[in-house]
């Protein structure tokens, strides 16, 4: 009932409809089963103050207990000390309790504290403030207190000097802890396994091997029996010194002695046998870790393994790792299968790599929160670049997909994408990769843009290609010239002239001096089809630039389809700029005027004519004329008329000067 329901009255009174009398022994078992500190707490105060029942020493102890190990420090001290109000004696395993809790909360001065308010000690309260002192590494306060203990005349026992020891051995007090061990001798106290133990793991730290393999030799001199600690202890210190055959010679005594290895010993000898070259060990060891089901408390033992095994060339080794975690039910990350499929990868059994990062995939592996080991790039960009060579892209696109989820944006990664989704036919695919790239701002590769492009041109969607031409341009990167061919023929050919055009302008922007034969295809269909302002603007784009389009060529193609309207313009243009072209083709552009009836139009540009180049021997101005006066336009005529016969006077007298 408590603990499914909230602490309420009514709680309370269906307890006491059940329960009409209590006892100590009740009261001690509902505390004991009690999951929830809370609920006990409230439970023990409830039952005194509802007059059911007066706490005794086992009661007030055990809530003292539960308090202590969910660190409820503040109402545990408070239980304690007003014991003394209800008349209860205090107990000195309840000022343990409370000590030994503070102690774990690494609240040393209040463990202190709660100590000297007992006053009549044994060696019991002694033993739980040397413990609580010295792991924060106080051992000039433990000797005063042992020092205090022994003017107390309070024995020190095995145990006690087993904690003093243990604690100068973790204050690297090496002088201090043989000081006790000898006092601990001169008392005619005998070492036991845990003594020998201490002093063993003792020596390690200061790397005294001799005198360890001392102390194991006299242990078992003695006939105490080495226990799964000291073993592991040793190995624990061969390990550290590099011996590793010792290691493993301790390994197989401990097995000859009937001790099964822990989990401590396995994490021990296993990242030992990595260090030292010994994968052929380490294999053996790590069966026989799976085969007893035993699981380490350190995972990273698995992650070095499997490195090393890929570095010693043994990827089946390495493949037995993984098999291993998850026979044991450890849980395998992302980083785990990184190592196996980089080296796979490396080795060139792509098939395996790519078996591993199927299961990758499914179980979506990569993401798995609380992940302490990520994929590196050395093992995702040689896969995806795989699968891209190999028509695979859609699924190298799924795999990174999961790794962008992760916070991954690596740029060969993208780059691989889109050209492997460009040689299958998916320049849609490729062209979202892209713009992911551009909105995440990672660098797009050239090489990239131009498999796109491809890949759009051989589809037949060239309007698809010039967005990708534009995507590539924004991003900084100049194209081939023969890709701005392509595009542009293919536009032309698809009927797309504008669009070419824009593609043109961006060409010859750029600098790009090359494909000047489709630059003036496209100049002529636009001016064929009227769109003679975009001519004129690119037209004048090119001569900024250097370049001299064949305008000669336009006005008289421009006449023979009889589209004289552009050609009017283009003229105009080429006289307002002083562009220079032959006589040949003003006469063929006003013969063109003329016979259209544009006769208004002819007389403009003829005017035109002979203010910028004088005389003109066009031999149907005097037709011209006569269609003016004929329409009545006699006045635009007689004007006509005086500007030849000026241009002529002015013809005559350069021609006699030049005789002269």
């Amino acid at each position: 009932m408590m603990a499914n329901r909230a602490w309420t009255t009514r709680l309370q009174n269906s307890i006491w409809s059940i329960v009409p009398r209590f006892d100590s022994s009740l009261v001690w078992n509902v505390l004991h089963g009690a999951s929830n500190p809370e609920q006990a707490l409230r439970f023990y105060r409830w039952v005194e103050r509802a007059g059911l029942f007066t706490h005794d020493r086992d009661t007030t102890l055990k809530m003292i207990q539960i308090l202590t190990r969910y660190t409820k420090l503040n109402h545990a001290r408070c239980i304690l000390l007003d014991l003394p109000k209800k008349n209860l004696p205090w107990d000195e395993d309840m000022f343990v309790a409370l000590i030994d809790g503070y102690g774990k909360a690494g609240i040393v001065q209040e463990a202190v504290k709660i100590f000297q308010k007992l006053n009549e000690r044994t060696v019991k309260s002694y033993d739980a403030l040397f413990k609580v002192i010295l792991r924060r590494g106080r051992y000039m306060m433990a000797k005063r207190y042992y020092n205090s203990m022994l003017r107390e005349g309070i024995e020190p026992t095995r145990h006690t000097y087993n904690i003093l020891l243990w604690g100068m051995f973790l204050s690297l007090r090496l002088d201090t802890a043989m000081r006790f061990y000898e006092d601990m001798k001169s008392r005619d106290i005998s070492p036991d396994v845990v003594t020998y133990n201490t002093l063993i793991n003792g020596y390690y730290r200061f790397k005294k091997v001799e005198e360890a393999e001392k102390l194991f030799v006299e242990m078992k001199g003695k006939n105490i029996a080495p226990n799964v600690i000291s073993f592991t202890t040793m190995l624990k210190g061969y390990v550290a010194t590099g011996r590793i055959d010792k290691a493993l010679e301790v390994f197989e005594e401990m097995k000859g002695c009937g001790i099964k290895p822990n989990a401590v010993t396995f994490s021990t000898l296993l990242p030992g046998l990595c260090d030292g070259d010994k994968m052929a060990e380490a294999r053996n060891v790590l069966g026989e870790m799976v085969e007893r089901y035993v699981v380490p408390k350190d995972n990273a033992i698995f992650m070095k393994l499997m490195s090393c095994q890929c570095k010693s060339g043994n990827l089946d080794a390495a493949a037995d790792v993984l098999k291993a975690m998850i026979r044991l039910s450890i849980p395998t990350e992302a980083g785990h299968y990184g190592v196996l499929i980089e080296n796979y990868c490396k080795a060139n059994v792509y098939d395996k790599a790519e078996k591993l990062l199927d299961k990758l995939i499914e179980k979506e592996i990569i993401l798995r929160p609380q992940s302490t080991y990520e994929m590196e790039p050395t093992a995702y960009n040689p896969m995806i670049q795989y699968l891209c060579d190999h028509g695979k892209s859609i699924k190298a696109e799924t795999f990174f997909r999961q790794l962008m989820k992760r916070g991954v944006q690596d740029s060969v990664a993208f780059n691989n994408l889109i050209r492997g989704h460009s040689k299958e036919g998916n320049p849609d695919s490729a062209l979202e990769i892209a713009k992911i790239m551009g909105r995440r701002g990672v660098p797009r590769d050239a090489n990239s843009y131009r498999l796109l492009i491809e890949s759009y041109l051989r589809k037949g969607e060239p309007a698809d290609a010039k967005t990708a031409l534009d995507s590539m341009l924004e991003s900084g990167h100049i194209p081939e010239s023969s890709l701005y061919r392509s595009v542009m023929e293919s536009l032309f050919e698809d009927g797309r002239v504008q669009t070419a055009s824009r593609v043109m302008k961006s060409m010859v922007e750029k600098g790009v001096k090359e494909n000047m034969d489709l630059v003036s295809k496209i100049l002529e269909a636009l001016l064929m089809r009227g769109h003679v302002e975009e001519a004129l603007g690119r037209i004048d784009l090119l001569m900024l630039n250097g370049f001299e389009p064949d305008l000669d060529h336009f006005l008289s193609v421009l006449c023979e389809k009889e589209k004289t309207i552009a050609a009017l313009k283009l003229l105009d243009f080429v006289l307002e700029r002083d562009f220079i072209i032959s006589f040949s083709i003003y006469d063929k552009v006003l013969d063109a005027l003329l016979a259209a009836g544009k006769t208004l139009n002819a007389y403009s540009i003829l005017c035109k004519i002979l203010e910028k180049r004088g005389a003109t021997d066009w031999s149907s101005r005097d037709e011209l004329i006569k269609s003016l006066n004929k329409e009545g336009n006699t006045k635009q005529a007689d004007v006509l008329s005086r500007m030849i016969k000026e241009s002529l006077k002015g013809e005559g007298k350069k021609k006699a000067t030049a005789a002269a």
